[in-house]
């Protein structure tokens, strides 16, 4: 609790902006707590399996994401060029990679067959790993919505991951549920009294995508269904970025242009959002499990099924922000 006091780091208040969605200056040391809870479970995890298969995988990827948080937290503090966070990210990912031998071996896709990357595997590895990272962050804008995706998130993946006999991965992915759900139920949940701040949500968005792509490489399950599971993460954001590109935007300045934000700016509460947020993401994840028990036909139904459905939250989006412009218009 006193990592997460607003007494205890005076300097560490989220003050609202034009880009920001909340409306009173907010502590944003959340992530604090969620990684000394995970790095106090480890350590007892290791003290007592020191022996386990995964041991020294799980040191790499829990220490690449300390020095994401401890960058994280120096740039919450003072704020720190896009360049230096961008070498950070790029050095963590890369010493997970190279340290663990972490890749994307194939990526099989339904009725298609089954692509093997070889070399091409730890390049992608490390690029999944670094938008991962980067998109959590992009996404930390709401009450409860990072928080919610860290824990249904992890909860599928973990269920996935003890289906495949990766008993060491099920256990850390516990421990970061257990370490995020604390917070997300007691001070994170809608109206906030405390975010997390770039040092949760930078360091969970790099354990995201390690843990995925580690299962995925131990073939405990496919890589479309951590896809599938993150998905309301990795569309809203990566769809967000290419509208921002297209359009000539810098794409690593603050905004308010995601999917989710735009609910917001348009009048649907934090609440309601973020509810509506909760219940897609049970439903990527309820479809990532029948993915891993489906046949090719059904598997590219379920992809091309998502993918439409998409399409049309998006348009439905831009259709409500469409009418409330219109009773904006109305009342002048």
């Amino acid at each position: 609790r006193y990592l997460c006091s607003p007494a205890a780091w005076l300097r560490q208040l989220d003050q609202p902006n034009e880009r920001s969605l909340h409306a009173v200056p907010t502590p944003r040391t959340g992530g604090l707590a969620i990684l000394a809870s995970i790095v106090v479970g480890l350590a007892i995890s290791q003290a007592l399996f020191a022996d386990g298969e995964g041991s020294a995988t799980n040191r790499w990827i829990i220490g690449a994401a300390l020095l994401l948080g401890a960058i994280s937290f120096w740039d919450d503090r003072t704020g720190l060029p896009p360049g230096l966070r961008f070498a950070v990210h790029s050095a963590a990912a890369i010493a997970v990679v190279i340290g663990t031998g972490l890749t994307v071996p194939q990526i099989s896709f339904p009725l298609l067959g089954t692509w093997f990357l070889g070399p091409l595997g730890p390049p992608m590895a490390l690029l999944l790993l670094m938008w991962m990272t980067n998109l959590y962050n992009f996404m930390d804008g709401m009450d409860g919505f990072a928080g919610g995706m860290t824990v249904v998130g992890f909860g599928f993946l973990a269920y996935m991951a003890l289906r495949g006999g990766q008993l060491e991965l099920v256990g850390l992915v516990l421990l970061i549920i257990v370490s995020t759900g604390g917070i997300l139920v007691v001070f994170n949940m809608p109206p906030a009294r405390i975010f997390m701040g770039d040092v949760g949500s930078a360091p969970l968005g790099f354990l995201a995508g390690a843990l995925s792509l580690r299962g995925v490489q131990a073939q405990a399950f496919d890589f479309w269904v951590p896809a599938l599971i993150f998905s309301p993460f990795l569309v809203d954001a990566t769809l967000t970025l290419l509208r921002r590109l297209l359009r000539g935007k810098k794409v690593w300045q603050a905004h308010r242009e995601h999917y989710y934000q735009r609910l917001v700016l348009s009048g649907w509460s934090h609440r309601k959002t973020v509810v509506v947020e909760y219940v897609l993401m049970l439903g990527c994840g309820a479809s990532a499990l029948m993915y891993s028990h489906a046949g090719e036909r059904a598997r590219l139904g379920i992809l091309a099924g998502w993918t439409i459905l998409y399409i049309v939250l998006a348009k439905g989006v831009s259709r409500i922000e469409w009418r409330q412009r219109e009773e904006t218009a109305g009342e002048i």
